[in-house]
């Protein structure tokens, strides 16, 4: 009962903030304000009140992800997901029932960059999950009956993803692009590494890095600053800095020609496919405007992709383009899937496309419907605790800071057809693309070789 009562809090919260979006555009969206201070033993702390309703979202960010796995892909993924299986004073069990009593759970996610650790409680129950949430951080035990299982649970998964191409095609596309590079570490591991990773490892990696200089902690919600700063600052007082391992910096491979990926899976009826190269970072001075371009390439409904390969020639549900952006680098990609039959008309439709946005660009009209678009989208995603947290703890990650949102509509609103084209030449690619196929391989392996030079894989084969 508790738990529902929380998701009809956020529910009111969201419907809440769209009653307000108009007011929001008119006056221009600022980020609300926020206190930002590190503790004495380097834990940053940003706290933000959100007192619409009495809810209170916790976020926990570790500047570990599996870029930091070396040759153990997985390992970070799996010690994030192990916090939660007991700590010296609380057992699985008693983690799992107190935050169940309140309404609440814990939401672990393990990232290329970093991992993290949420929950959102009534502001009333604060009190009872802050010892816990600070033995999961410092003094968790990792069991090793309770690794094992996960390990094998994580194996299953691993398997039934390859039955889904649309699961995996994201992580052969990253791979293909980054390779060895640590950028190319597949978050959930292999089976070959998830089987070789024990608790000694996991307990390594997390005396290494789940440290308080590691460690961002982000707390939006109802509750007076000067009461949590001082709740929080008593919580982590006797947990002293530690070194830990110094933070990577990757950066982007340089692509020097065209290269395809041809992934098998032959008992495939259709073929999904990535097109793409590399992207931006999140910091990215042109961000916004990127975004404003691809909205019109393949970021809405009514995107010139989506009008092609859905509407006008009708060879897929669904056709997009996207970047992905990390800390140094990033990814740009056109995604979609179509019959195996049609398969290299709808590439070739997809390259006209994007051919398209470099040789005739965008005119005013369609900027500002794709303006106007992007506006509406913007303000609500600011409206819940959950992505308020998220977004101060990750700046620390991605080196944005709130000035992304405070310039945002104006950044959008003198965005010219010039500048447009400006930002297709530098940022889109065009050539030197890389594609990544998965489908029948025996219909696909001759003419896919006209794209550049092929790779072949079994899908059924472990890793990427």
């Amino acid at each position: 009962m508790k738990s529902i009562v929380i998701k009809i809090l956020c529910l009111f919260v969201f419907i809440a903030g769209g009653f307000s979006n108009s007011s929001a555009q008119a006056t221009g969206f600022k980020f609300p304000e926020y206190k930002k201070l590190k503790l004495s033993n380097g834990i940053t702390l940003y706290l933000l009140e959100n007192k619409k309703v009495p809810l209170i979202t916790v976020s926990a960010l570790i500047k570990a992800g599996a870029i930091n796995d070396g040759t153990m892909n997985g390992l970070s993924y799996l010690t994030n997901e192990a916090l939660s299986f007991g700590t010296k004073s609380f057992s699985k069990s008693d983690i799992e029932n107190s935050f169940e009593s309140i309404g609440s759970s814990l939401d672990l996610r393990g990232d290329l960059e970093f991992s993290t650790l949420r929950f959102t409680v009534l502001n009333s129950k604060i009190e009872s999950v802050l010892p816990i949430f600070k033995e999961i951080l410092t003094v968790s035990t990792f069991p090793k009956e309770e690794v094992e299982k996960r390990k094998q649970r994580l194996l299953v998964e691993l398997k039934q993803q390859k039955q889904r191409p649309n699961a995996v095609i994201g992580f052969y596309f990253n791979k293909f692009i980054y390779g060895d590079g640590e950028y190319g570490n597949p978050i959930m591991g292999t089976a070959e590494t998830i089987e070789k990773i024990d608790e000694a490892q996991v307990k390594d990696f997390y005396s290494n890095y789940y440290v308080p200089s590691n460690l961002v902690i982000a707390v939006s919600g109802d509750f007076k600053t000067e009461d949590m700063v001082k709740k929080f600052s008593d919580l982590f007082s006797d947990w002293s800095n530690q070194s830990s391992k110094a933070r990577l910096v990757v950066n982007a491979p340089e692509l020097t020609k065209s290269r395809v990926l041809l992934v098998n899976k032959e008992d495939a009826n259709e073929t999904i496919f990535n097109i793409g190269g590399i992207g931006i970072p999140m910091n990215n001075p042109d961000y916004t405007a990127i975004q404003v371009v691809n909205t019109v390439l393949g970021g809405r409904f009514t995107s010139w992709l989506n009008d092609e390969l859905r509407v006008n020639s009708g060879l897929t549900y669904g056709a997009r383009s996207s970047f992905r952006s990390y800390s140094n680098a990033g990814l740009f990609s056109i995604s979609s899937f179509t019959q195996t039959k049609t398969t290299f008309e709808a590439i070739d439709l997809a390259l006209k496309v994007l051919d398209r946005l470099h040789s005739e660009g965008i005119d005013e009209k369609t900027l500002n419907s794709a303006k106007n678009y992007i506006k509406g989208q913007f303000p609500p995603r600011f409206e819940t605790n959950s992505y308020l947290a998220s977004f101060l703890s990750e700046m620390e990650v991605y080196g944005y800071d709130e000035s992304y949102v405070n310039q945002f509509e104006n950044t959008v609103d003198k965005l010219t057809v010039e500048k447009v084209k400006e930002i297709i030449s530098k940022y889109f690619p065009k050539d030197k693309l890389q594609f990544v196929l998965i489908g029948r391989a025996s219909e696909l392996r001759e003419e896919v070789k006209k794209y550049g030079e092929v790779t072949e894989k079994e899908i059924k084969a472990d890793g990427y």
